[in-house]
């Protein structure tokens, strides 16, 4: 399969390097638009018909990055409205295997969603890839799993981008846009219904009260019965429900201001950790079966706004953001019948953020930007852990408040030396200063056995630079390199045995990326290849302690990761659309002595897939019927894997596969489509806690549901 794609890669490179010097028949151009002059259903629907090379309406919403990624120098990837629907996808995580070398873990509960690209991630404490929800920043990892609702676009940027966009972003970041009430008036209602008891109902109803003003209101309910049963418990371990409410009030007051709110409420409830003992010598996951109830509760309230002033030759946007999240967890800890170890956490998150970004608006060859970010984030952290069989309860209080300001810069010349070359530099200065006051206190019955505590302040300082050099043809083909630093401050750790095992210190990276994006067979044919190298210093790998009661964070020296991104997309036929996604990810240790004994040097880095392998084809019949708009089927394969569970590698899960499928009918404002995923019940390990006694999650069993849709 590798060798077939290199071979694949190779032709599409060479073929679209040919075709640099030709004419285009189609420019693209024509039909890029920024939000505020959206293209409406009818003028997508006349493209179509009157141009057979247009494969996807093109939306740009983002204020840092104002052009159509296509053109930009960084290796994206977008997922619009329409393929949310068509893949039936109803959360973040679902979008594993659909973009290259992004890899986000099914722990089995919302509080444990980190996201990897490129082998870059964090399984505890601040994550390493970066999530923005209408320009609102979500600093904790335990908000990033969401559900979809009303969403219009998701962006995914890989390698650094602290240069715009600051703190835990070493990896990318993900840019999710809701839908403007201005640009789509009306009232829509979905309903989604599976086995196993899945219900999904999403209402949207936005107001365009004149012709620069909008009002949006969204609701969404979600409820699973579960996979997997709890043989002690006789109840479902992954049964859910939950909801989200969003409003959206958006106004262009003049042609020179604009203004947007948006505030949402977000609640969910879970059994979670659907976990069974792991047979290693029989790669056998046991059924669930543990005694103590194991949930998670969260909350999280999250309110921004946007003004945007357009001055002459310039812009400025302001985005003021609050948020407030609150969960509440319980586990078993052990995951058996046995009552060895439980953990009940309470935390309670307040983050408020202010950025201020200022940039040329002109069509001069030197672009620039200016911005200011600063950021107040509090935790309180109550943690609960219960050792019944001995009879000590240990109660620890974290106080872990942290601020940050960061000032940035980045400039762009353009048509340097010759027309189509341009250079792009940026530069950041980072400072943050946390603190944890901490208290622990140990009873074993009336007894206290142990007490401690201490205040301790960290202070961090970084200045993250990135180079850019792309080149772009008069018919809209580029190649580029860059180098960009990467940069994750340092923390504190929630469990230790000593007291250097309090903190860790920041991890820096350089990423060295080569890539083109390339069109023809007369723009009927895109493809986007990246080549990339990141060298990895002072890594902040997850070890146990010592005690076994608990996981530190710890700097372990040097790591490496390289690989390859290819997606490709193309339209042979007006009626038939394919998309092949791939990414190759060889993510290394080259220095970590575990111990004095333990050398993990050349060992992969866990929870990273050797490849992530999408391919996906959708064919219409336009007019099937004289009462039928038109019948859509769509297949899509996903591949995930090898993947190592643990730095020791004496764990590990095989490549494994899954096939969806779907079909559609479409009738004027009507849609249904019936939906299957793992058509061919796959089964493997979805995740394997690799500790003395091993559990893991199995995988998800075959699916099949339908999807009503109705727009009024």
């Amino acid at each position: 399969m590798t060798k077939q794609l290199f071979y694949i890669v190779l032709f599409c490179t060479c073929w679209g390097l040919q075709s640099l010097q030709a004419k285009p028949k189609t420019n693209l151009k024509s039909i890029i638009r920024v939000t505020n002059d959206k293209i409406t259903d009818d003028e997508l629907d006349s493209l179509r018909r009157n141009n057979p090379f247009f494969l996807e309406e093109i939306v740009i919403q983002g204020f840092k990055q104002d052009k159509d990624y296509r053109l930009s120098p960084v290796s994206t990837s977008s997922i619009n409205s329409k393929l949310i629907q068509k893949e039936t996808l109803l959360s973040i995580k679902e979008i594993t295997g659909l973009v290259p070398n992004l890899y986000m873990p099914d722990y089995g509960a919302k509080v444990s969603s980190p996201i990897y690209i490129r082998g870059i991630g964090s399984k505890i404490n601040s994550p390493s890839v970066g999530l923005y929800i209408d320009g609102v920043p979500y600093f904790e990892s335990s908000s990033f799993d969401f559900n979809f609702s009303n969403i219009e676009s998701l962006d995914v940027l890989r390698g650094p981008q602290g240069t715009l966009y600051g703190r835990n972003t070493m990896g990318g970041i993900i840019n999710v846009y809701t839908k403007s009430p201005i640009h789509n008036p009306g009232t829509t209602f979905k309903y989604t219904g599976g086995n196993h008891n899945l219900y999904d109902i999403t209402v949207t109803h936005s107001i365009k009260i004149k012709e620069d003003m909008g009002i949006s209101f969204s609701g969404n309910y979600n409820y699973f019965g579960g996979f997997f049963t709890n043989e002690y418990l006789h109840e479902k371990a992954d049964k859910s429900d939950g909801g989200q409410g969003r409003i959206r009030f958006d106004w262009n007051i003049t042609p020179k201001w604009k203004f947007k709110l948006i505030t949402s409420l977000d609640y969910f409830d879970q059994n979670g950790f659907p976990y069974g003992l792991y047979n290693t010598e029989t790669d056998q996951t046991e059924n669930v079966n543990y005694n103590r109830p194991t949930t998670y509760i969260r909350t999280i309230s999250t309110s921004g706004v946007n003004v945007e002033y357009s001055g002459k030759g310039y812009k400025i946007n302001s985005q003021t953001s609050f948020q407030y999240l609150t969960d509440n967890q319980r586990i078993d800890q052990d995951f058996t019948p046995k009552d060895l170890y439980a953990v009940h956490k309470k935390e309670i998150h307040r983050m408020f953020s202010e950025e201020l970004n200022i940039k040329s608006d002109s069509k001069n060859n030197y672009q620039w930007l200016f911005g200011l970010f600063g950021f107040h984030q509090h935790i309180h952290r109550d943690l609960n852990v219960e050792m019944p069989t001995q009879g000590v309860i240990s109660n620890k209080l974290y106080e872990i408040p942290t601020y940050g300001l960061a000032l940035f810069h980045q400039s762009t010349l353009n048509n340097i030396i010759w027309d189509g070359l341009s250079l792009s530099a940026g530069i950041r200065f980072d400072y943050e200063h946390a603190n944890n006051d901490y208290q622990m206190n140990n009873m074993k019955g009336e007894t206290n056995v142990g007490k401690d505590g201490f205040d301790e302040k960290l202070n961090f300082r970084q200045v993250t630079p990135k180079f850019t050099l792309q080149y772009t043809t008069s018919n809209l083909q580029n190649i580029y390199a860059s180098v960009t630093r990467g940069y994750k401050a340092g923390g504190f750790n929630t469990s230790f045995d000593k007291k250097e095992e309090r903190t860790f210190d920041p991890e820096y990276s350089w990423n060295y990326e080569l890539g083109t994006k390339l069109n023809f067979c007369n723009n009927r044919f895109f493809a986007d290849i990246a080549l990339f190298y990141i060298d990895w210093k002072n890594q902040q790998v997850f070890q146990p302690i010592e005690s076994g009661r608990g996981r530190k964070l710890k700097n372990a020296g040097k790591s490496a990761s390289k690989g390859i991104e290819i997606s490709l997309s193309a339209r042979p036929v007006d009626e038939l659309i394919l998309q092949a996604n791939y990414g190759y990810t060889k993510a290394y240790f080259k220095k970590y002595l575990f111990s004095e004994d333990i050398d993990f040097k050349d060992h992969r880095l866990p929870l990273v897939p050797d490849h992530t392998l999408s391919l996906h084809a959708d064919y219409t019949f336009y007019k099937p019927f004289k009462k039928l708009d038109e019948i859509q089927l769509g297949v899509t394969y996903l591949g995930t894997g090898k993947i190592y569970w643990a730095d020791n590698n004496e764990l590990s899960q095989s490549y494994y596969d899954v096939l969806n499928a779907q079909i559609s009918f479409k009738r004027s404002d009507y849609m249904l489509s019936f939906w299957a995923k793992n058509i061919t019940n796959k089964k493997y390990n979805a995740y394997v806690s690799a500790t003395a006694s091993p559990t893991a999650q199995k995988s998800k069993p075959f699916t099949i549901g339908g999807t009503l849709t109705i727009r009024l």
